[in-house]
């Protein structure tokens, strides 16, 4: 037994590694260190001083060095960050490197915190030496005569300085230097008077603040639990805490932070994939320092440091999005909620459709319902319609009376939501003569006809290939696209109304920046327009001249082997619906379906989306799943399929003889190849998670030694949200 320094790096490998203590500075848990591994060297994050290290002392290696002045993460965030990693079954090393920034993985430098400022030199400060500069180069040094300014304040007071700036100091008059970074100060604004409704659930989260309590805003579309959050944040800000605000989708970032800033008068960090690496590890470092006082990002930014954590809020808590489904497969919301409790805070789930796991949470008594169903300035929920298409014409997917409800809003001036969530111009490719269709060869699924640019390309994989001229079966010309996607709707529709504007969100429109927020800011400016999107526009955004919302089909969702399905199903048609006459103008919603009896579609028109929850929970406490029963599903694959049944079937065979629970499998994938990969899995059901846990812990450590672990790739997915 020696004493050592306990680190996690980034590697596949559930365990921790020792190394020798160094002389000297002994860095602390939660710092970041250069360590030989292997052949090379990696960056490590220390988890523990131990003293009693299995390896000899002679066999422990040296620490190349510390890379960090102090902890990089602090006890909380580096407790949560490894129970994480045990609860879902990830590396520990490969979670922490997922909770930093991508240049804080590596030996980078921690970035500068202050903003850049200018000031006179010593040579400057002499008047005599600023000879006979005249125009904006004299301004600038005038203006710093009086004091030395930063970037951002010379960009107001003097638009255009820069070149000079840069001038002036090459001839030794000025000098740059990195302002010391301060909080912004707080001051109450007057904002929105809440109603009944909204203002007592603000009250009763004060009322528990500053312990842990997890609540549920369960509020209808259009009732203004965005009001609630800002009440509760200038809370936690007239305490001088910071406010963590997670939102499922990249696309709204930008409204909810304008809408936070606009309101709160200081600056919000953003936190999400789409920045720029040093600004993302900026904001980190500045939540770090307690600088930033309100931080809004996606899935990655429950990793955020919280020095003064006051509240946590998880908007549309419902969202899939919050789960990461590759690498370690975290989800974001529960580990808020873990987070929470250890920081003694509330956290806020928002939703208009919450999950079954948290509304059975609240039956249980383990989370408290703040229901919110007016919505404020006498706007009322839209009108829903279904349209049964059996039989009738369809033009292109869009059947009469839709289209006489489009050709009516639009004469008013108002909006359309056309809602499709089928990317592309036509999901099949089909030969009329011979029954040819375009399949990627990666994946034995129909590839998606793209018009711009103009591909087939595959939805799971991204193999694209060009289009042919002729079937490469027959030779036919007959090539037909079936089905619409949002490429053809848009073509059918701007041909339809040459002179309505008609605006597509997806993928591929979206791709520039500020280009979703351009065709937003368009349509608040009024007037009519279409708005054809995917599920990119199913959540947050508040359009107020928008009146119509047309869900093209609704019947994918209806015959789906997911039980999950029907959850999402009813979620998504009231998310999407309540983008209808959010304002003064009443609303109306168009579900065009085969399936116009279908007892989810009824019910859900007939008693909304509480009523269908109560029925889904009932009916998954009686088959005793997800949230009454509980998952873990072990997936695999290989270029054969002979690899992963061997590994799923000697996994099986290690969790033979465990008690509690029962196995599925192995069988193939729903879909059995994806990138010329075949796929298997492995499903563990039981009523406790406990002994789902332990079961396979145990498993896991043979099967790591086992030949046929490295014959194929394999994950673990614990309360997976797909079986996809």
């Amino acid at each position: 037994m020696s004493a050592a320094l306990r680190i996690a790096l980034p590697v596949p490998l559930p365990n921790f590694f020792d190394y020798r203590l160094p002389e000297g500075r002994i860095p602390a848990p939660g710092t970041r260190v250069e360590v030989p591994f292997g052949r090379g060297r990696r960056v490590g994050v220390v988890t523990a001083l131990i003293d009693d290290s299995p390896l000899p002392p002679e066999q422990l290696k040296p620490i190349e060095r510390i890379l960090d002045p102090e902890p990089l993460l602090d006890a909380e965030l580096l407790t949560n960050v490894l129970w994480a990693a045990s609860y879902w079954m990830g590396a520990p090393g490969e979670a922490l490197s997922s909770a930093l920034p991508l240049s804080l993985r590596e030996t980078g430098e921690w970035p500068e915190l202050g903003e850049p400022g200018w000031r006179l030199s010593e040579l400057g400060q002499d008047p005599a030496s600023h000879g006979t500069r005249r125009g904006i180069a004299l301004q600038l040094l005038t203006q710093l005569q009086a004091a030395s300014a930063t970037e951002g304040e010379l960009d107001v007071v003097l638009p255009g300085w820069r070149d000079a700036g840069r001038r002036l100091r090459k001839a030794g008059l000025l000098e740059r230097f990195e302002s010391r970074p301060e909080a912004p100060p707080w001051q109450p604004r007057p904002g929105v008077e809440l109603n009944a409704e909204q203002r007592h659930a603000a009250e009763q989260v004060i009322a528990h603040w500053g312990r842990y309590q997890p609540w549920v805003l369960d509020g209808v579309t259009g009732s203004g639990k965005t009001e609630v959050y800002l009440a509760l944040i200038e809370a936690a800000l007239a305490r001088n805490e910071q406010v963590l605000v997670l939102i499922p989708e990249i696309s709204l970032a930008p409204q909810t932070g304008q809408r936070l800033r606009a309101r709160l008068g200081i600056p919000i960090d953003v936190l999400h994939s789409n920045l720029s690496e040093g600004a993302r590890a900026k904001a980190w470092m500045r939540a770090r320092s307690g600088l930033a006082r309100v931080i809004v990002g996606t899935r990655s930014a429950v990793f955020t440091p919280l020095p003064r954590a006051g509240l946590i809020v998880v908007d549309e808590e419902h969202d899939g999005a919050y789960k990461q489904q590759e690498g370690f497969r975290y989800h974001a919301r529960d580990l808020a909620l873990v987070r929470a409790r250890r920081l003694g805070i509330p956290v806020v789930m928002g939703s208009a459709t919450p999950s079954l796991e948290s509304l059975a949470n609240v039956a249980a008594g383990r989370y408290r319902s703040l229901p919110l169903r007016q919505r404020p300035g006498g706007s009322k929920a839209p009108s829903v319609q279904l349209v049964d298409v059996r039989a009738q014409y369809l033009e292109h997917g869009l059947s009469a009376s839709l289209l006489g409800q489009i050709d009516a809003t639009l004469a008013r001036g108002e909006q359309v939501l056309v809602f499709r969530n089928r990317r592309g111009y036509a999901p099949v490719l089909l030969c009329y003569d011979c029954g040819w269709h375009a399949e990627c060869p990666r994946c034995q699924q129909p590839m998606t006809l793209h018009q711009s640019p103009r591909r087939l390309l595959c939805h799971h994989c991204d193999h694209v290939m060009p289009v042919p001229a002729t079937c490469p079966a027959c030779a036919s010309k007959a090539l037909t696209p079936q089905g619409q996607g949002t490429e053809r709707l848009e073509e059918v529709l701007t041909a339809r109304y040459p002179d309505i504007p008609v605006l597509r969100v997806d993928r591929e429109t979206t791709r520039r920046k500020n280009s979703l927020e351009d065709m937003l800011g368009q349509l608040h400016e009024g007037g009519p327009a279409i708005l054809v999107g995917t599920q990119m526009l199913a959540k947050g955004h508040d359009l107020p001249n928008l009146t119509l919302v047309a869900i093209v089909s609704v019947d994918e969702g209806l015959h789906s082997i997911d039980f999950r399905a029907t959850e999402r199903l009813a979620q998504l048609v009231i998310q999407v619906a309540g983008r209808a006459g959010r304002a003064a103008k009443p609303g109306k919603v168009m579900l065009q379906t085969h399936h116009p009896d279908h007892p989810l579609l009824r019910s859900l028109l007939s008693h909304g989306y509480p009523a269908v929850a109560r029925e889904l929970l009932a009916e998954r406490q009686t088959l005793e799943l997800p949230p009454y029963g509980h998952q873990i599903l072990v997936r695999a694959d290989a270029h054969r399929a002979d690899a992963w049944q061997d590994f799923l079937h000697a996994a099986a065979a290690a969790l033979q003889g465990h008690p509690g629970f029962h196995l599925a499998g192995p069988m193939p994938a729903p879909m059995p190849v994806r990138a010329g990969r075949q796929r298997g899995q492995l499903l563990l059901e039981g009523p406790r998670r406990s002994l789902l846990h332990q079961a396979l812990s145990q498993a896991l450590s043979q099967l790591r030694q086992r030949p046929e672990a490295r014959k194929v790739r394999w994950s673990v997915d614990v309360d997976p949200i797909d079986l996809y």
